[in-house]
């Protein structure tokens, strides 16, 4: 018999297992192409990201959200505004193939192919190469994506009334307006004058609150009739007892004129 026939090795579990420590792997071979996950690829992606949430937060800070007035469910007029990050799909939508009766296209189609072509990227193009030239598929992808972007978003920007945008969301000072009085119960059924002013009579995209300006009651009587700039004449539809009454409840800037 050789000495050593038959032996056999078993584990016993007093013993304890060596511990190497985390050294990456030797990528040498292929320089330039690729690295250790960890702690190297890891670690970039951290400072990154932390540069940028920085930045976000300096802006914020700087830039606060603008705030708006109380929004008014009887407006009709208003135009909302979506973020800037969303204004590339607010414009998408304006386009006749993607809106009306093709919103779904507008909202769901497209960019469910535009987002699931950046998901299939990495798949579709699995080469070791780390340089964009190197990489047609996934930098094509990318530079189409990011030029419909900046493009639909440039659009947006440009053809969007900032001004009139400003002015239906300008917060103007809080009228207490009497709504058990004679003269509010005569404007809620003036629908030609709520569409404008809205059914607060605090202004909405068409026009400006009505208690903005120290008429008098003969005064706002002679609009109302005769029409102003932007407002044009006949829309009072009532007696002229009414006339009276609405118009002096708005030179009383919304309160009771008998109080």
């Amino acid at each position: 018999m050789h000495r050593g026939k038959g032996m056999k090795f078993v584990g016993d579990s007093r013993v304890p297992a060596e511990r190497k420590p985390n050294i990456p792997k030797d990528y040498s071979e292929y320089p330039g192409k690729t690295e250790a996950f960890w702690p190297n690829f890891l670690l970039r992606e951290w400072m990154v990201g932390a540069v940028f949430l920085v930045g976000y937060l300096c802006l914020t800070v700087a830039h606060p959200s603008p705030l708006e007035r109380m929004a008014d469910p009887t407006d009709s007029g208003y135009i909302p505004l979506p973020d800037w990050y969303f204004l590339f799909l607010y414009q998408l939508l304006k386009y006749e193939f993607a809106s009306g009766p093709y919103t779904v296209i507008g909202a769901v189609v497209i960019p469910g192919i535009a987002f699931g072509a950046l998901l299939l990227a990495p798949w579709l193009d699995r080469g070791p190469e780390r340089r964009p030239i190197k990489r047609p598929i996934a930098s094509s992808i990318m530079l189409i994506a990011v030029a419909c972007v900046i493009f639909l978003t440039w659009e947006a920007v440009d053809h969007h009334d900032w001004e009139a945008a400003a002015q239906q969301g300008a917060i103007v000072e809080d009228v207490e307006v009497d709504e058990t009085a004679e003269g509010f119960e005569i404007w809620t059924t003036q629908q030609n004058c709520i569409n404008c002013h809205g059914g607060d009579m605090l202004g909405g995209a068409a026009a400006p609150s009505v208690f903005q300006s120290d008429y008098s009651k003969e005064e706002v009587m002679d609009i109302i009739i005769n029409g102003a700039e932007g407002m044009p004449a006949g829309q009072f539809e009532g007696t002229d007892e009414e006339l009276e009454t609405l118009a002096a409840f708005i030179a009383n800037d919304g309160q009771n004129p008998d109080e």
